[in-house]
Parts: structure tokens; sequence; C-alpha cells
């Protein structure tokens, strides 16, 4: 597990939120969607979290944010850890069939140039992200 610096059994809301950088409002949709998060609540009515509740929060973040999972994807990876789930593969078929959608929904040349132009942008700043 992973030492947040602060040496205490439980974190309310707000130290949570500050300690893994997300919005309370998130933290509590998450509970929503992820059933293994399910942090206790205090008498007061107030949730309560543990370090075993931080790091599920950080997997999940790190799932939806850094790895690009849907909801439902990361729900399969927290249930089912050893399945792996493949991202779509973007082929020079899936390229070819995008800019020719492209080709026959466009009438204006300047609009196609345009068009082209976005997509060759696109299909670059993807290339370098793999």
């Amino acid at each position: 597990m992973k030492d947040f610096g602060l040496k205490k059994l439980y974190y309310s809301i707000s130290e949570v939120s500050k300690l893994t950088g997300l919005e309370q409002y998130i933290l509590r949709y998450w509970e929503t969607e992820f059933e293994q998060l399910k942090p206790s609540k205090n008498r007061a009515g107030n949730r309560i979290y543990t370090n075993k509740d931080i790091n599920l929060i950080l997997k999940i973040k790190k799932l939806l944010r850094e790895e690009k999972y849907t909801i439902e994807g990361a729900k399969k990876i927290l249930s089912d850890p050893d399945a792996v789930i493949s991202a779509p593969q973007i082929t020079n078929k899936t390229k070819i069939e995008s800019v020719k959608t492209i080709n026959s929904a466009s009438n204006n040349k300047s609009d196609l140039n345009k068009d082209l132009e976005e997509i060759r942008n696109f299909l670059l700043d993807l290339g370098s992200k793999l």
C-alpha cells in the first residue's frame, strides 16, 4: 500500500479529495459505479475512507484517466484482475474508411481540405501516442 504521509486509520472525503486530486463529487459518483468502493460512515453519517479505499480510488483513477478505460472496462478489470481488455485497433483500413466517409459527405473542396487536415493531425497525434 502507498504511504500517504498522514498516519491515520480513517480519512474524510475532503482529505481523500486532496490526496487523490479528485473532486468530492467524483468520489461520491464512483461509489455508485464501483461496488468495491464502499467507504464506511461515522455516527454523523460522514464517509470515512481507509488506506485500502484510497488505493482503490487511485487504481480507478489510473484505469480511467491514464489508461483510458471506460467505466465498464474498469469495472471488468477490477472484478477480474486477470482479464485483459484490448483497446480497439486502428488499422490502415480504418483510416481509409474514415477518409472515404469524409470524401463522400463533403461536396465543398475547402471543407474537404479542412476535414482531411483535421484527420491528418488526428492520425499524427495518435501515432505519437502509440
